[in-house]
């Protein structure tokens, strides 16, 4: 508000000596002096007039001033709002990773970009005897252990999504079979050794069955699934707690 006044009054200073100066000379130039009367309307018309005018036009400035930045603010925390809501809306609720229709579209688009890499299923094992046994509660606590021992398993630029119930998946660009294999076999170390004691007394044993497939360039996502699936089923049926990695083989 102070400086609304100032300014003002610098304008009114303005306004008095502008109007002083026109008169003084308009007078002169007809043989005429600028003093008593006629001095003191040159001034107080001004006076009277720009003070309040000035007042006025400032207020309204900087009322407009504060109402963009207002503006500004809300749009840029409706901005960091919609951000947040559609990285939630690509997430699993449960472990923060990609949910499925997202987990696949990274994929898409982390295949562009890539001239090879893998593809893993991990599935946690005899997970349905964790929930029939000692219920859902726990089971969800057994998903939350296994998704953090995956996301320790992998590596900084890897994709994970949860593709299912007990069911997640990786896509591991740049990497060759040997490359695969070894980030798969950590995984299942880190499941295998967590130490899952839900009742404080008995010890759950959580274990994956991992199936791999090598994304060969031009493989299509359905091939590539499809291939990691028979893997993960070989691993299933051939006593579970295993990783099998292979090549998809290229299309004619």
């Amino acid at each position: 508000m102070i400086r609304i006044a100032l300014r003002a009054t610098a304008v009114t200073i303005a306004a008095i000596a502008i109007s002083v100066s026109i008169c003084g000379f308009v007078l002169s130039s007809l043989g005429g002096r600028l003093d008593g009367v006629a001095l003191w309307l040159c001034i107080a018309c001004p006076l009277i007039t720009a003070w309040p005018v000035s007042a006025l036009m400032f207020s309204q400035s900087a009322r407009l001033k504060a109402a963009h930045r207002d503006l500004a603010r809300a749009h840029a925390q409706l901005a960091a709002a919609h951000r947040r809501l559609a990285e939630k809306a690509r997430r699993d609720d449960m472990t923060g990773m990609l949910n499925r229709e997202s987990f696949f579209a990274m994929l898409e688009r982390s295949r562009r970009k890539a001239d090879r890499g893998a593809l893993l299923i991990i599935d946690a094992d005899h997970f349905k005897s964790i929930n029939d046994n000692f219920g859902h509660l726990t089971g969800d606590e057994a998903l939350l252990l296994i998704a953090a021992a995956i996301k320790r398993g992998v590596r900084a630029g890897d994709v994970l999504g949860r593709i299912g119930g007990e069911e997640f998946c990786a896509f591991l660009p740049g990497t060759d079979e040997r490359e695969a294999s070894q980030i798969a076999e950590r995984i299942r170390r880190e499941v295998e050794a967590i130490r899952f004691q839900p009742d404080g007394e008995q010890a759950i044993p959580l274990t994956v069955s991992i199936g791999g497939a090598l994304c060969p360039q031009g493989a299509k996502i359905p091939d590539l699934m499809r291939s990691a699936d028979r893997r993960l089923y070989e691993a299933k049926h051939s006593g579970r707690n295993l990783v099998i990695v292979e090549a998809v083989p290229k299309a004619a």
